[in-house]
């Protein structure tokens, strides 16, 4: 990994972010303030190191897999990981709605999905195993196992099209899976984390506890993020994990939304810093677990509409917001002439604004 670690740059550049700064400023004498679009607009200027980003071609990939720690009782689930997989290729899904009205390509990474899935344009094959071990009997996978699922996400992000990809994870008992990998790659106790149904009964969330806690006992001794990984995480997680890590060597936008994303997000920055400055926060459900979650990143969600819908929905309807925030620096007239993406005086004082945006 130590290949990501180097490639991902921080976004951190005085210089350009004094000037978009600047460039809102002019704006808003006409336009007046826009609130939290104007410093999302300066994050996009500097995710892409120019006063006038421009995103192309968003992708949704909905990376699905199923968890060994199912058999110890802690999710019930009305529909299987295969059966969610279907309704969303399917259409049946709002995410799939969304993404299609919203003009993202809509793509499911089937990582570790236990059950066979038929053919689907929108599919994507990249399958490790037919799920995850039990994580508080054994690892959930090997550490070759985990190092072929970045491995994987990574090409995955070097194929896709466009500079802007919505993460988000499927598969029953990723929420638990997320949590474990969090909780030991932060200071945050797993209870916290649980995504626990608000009308779970007493005894069904101490069975809850009791298995992450065992779950952790097992593993007590890991701290390398891979190994974590290993030892807690599902398919899904290390896909998205290495996907993150390419994208954002390519200086791409990475929307994040649900605990698996987030779980992956954590491997990610653990491997290398800088991936989270190429982050912006989504969330389809309210769960006080994600709450925590977020917190992690001192991150809160671009967009909050109380929903409850699978991981991913929430991203597809803050993608206008992004666009808008991007259209701030391109698209509206300031009395300038269009002009570089660079100001001259950053190219004289500079050399590390040459080129144009992704």
């Amino acid at each position: 990994m130590a290949g990501s670690r180097s490639l991902v740059a921080p976004t951190s550049n005085p210089l350009l972010e004094r000037a978009l700064r600047d460039k809102l400023q002019r704006r808003s004498a006409t336009c007046g303030s826009l609130g939290e679009l104007e410093p999302l607009a300066i994050r996009l200027g500097l995710m892409q190191n120019t006063l006038k980003p421009r995103l192309r071609d968003p992708q949704v990939l909905l990376f699905a897999s199923d968890h060994g720690l199912v058999v110890d009782g802690v999710a019930a689930p009305q529909r299987s990981t295969r059966d969610q997989v279907l309704q969303v290729l399917g259409g049946q899904s709002p995410l799939t709605v969304f993404a299609r009205i919203q003009g993202m390509a809509l793509a499911v990474v089937d990582a570790g999905v236990a059950e066979p899935l038929p053919k689907h344009d929108h599919l994507l094959v990249r399958k490790i195993a037919h799920g995850t071990r039990n994580a508080r009997v054994h690892a959930a996978m090997s550490v070759d196992q985990a190092h072929a699922a970045i491995r994987a996400g990574m090409e995955i992000a070097e194929a896709l099209r466009g500079n802007v990809v919505l993460c988000a994870g499927l598969g029953v008992g990723a929420d638990v899976s997320a949590a474990l990998v969090l909780s030991r790659l932060s200071d945050c106790p797993v209870r916290d984390l649980l995504l626990a149904d608000e009308d779970m009964d007493g005894e069904a969330l101490m069975r809850l506890l009791a298995v992450a806690q065992g779950a952790q006992a097992r593993h007590r001794d890991l701290t390398d993020p891979v190994e974590v990984l290993a030892a807690f995480g599902g398919f899904e997680i290390a896909m998205m994990a290495g996907l993150m890590l390419a994208a954002a060597a390519k200086r791409q936008l990475l929307l994040v939304d649900g605990m698996a994303a987030c779980a992956a997000l954590r491997v990610a920055q653990r491997i290398a810093a800088p991936v989270t400055d190429y982050c912006v926060f989504c969330r389809s459900h309210g769960a006080s677990g994600l709450d925590h979650a977020l917190a992690l990143f001192h991150a809160t969600a671009l967009l909050e509409l109380g929903m409850d819908s699978i991981d991913g929905t929430g991203g597809t309807l803050a993608w206008p917001l992004i666009k808008a925030a991007a259209a701030l620096l391109t698209e509206v007239a300031d009395g300038e002439d269009p002009g570089p993406s660079h100001p001259g005086a950053l190219d004289g004082a500079t050399n590390t604004l040459a080129g144009s945006a992704p």
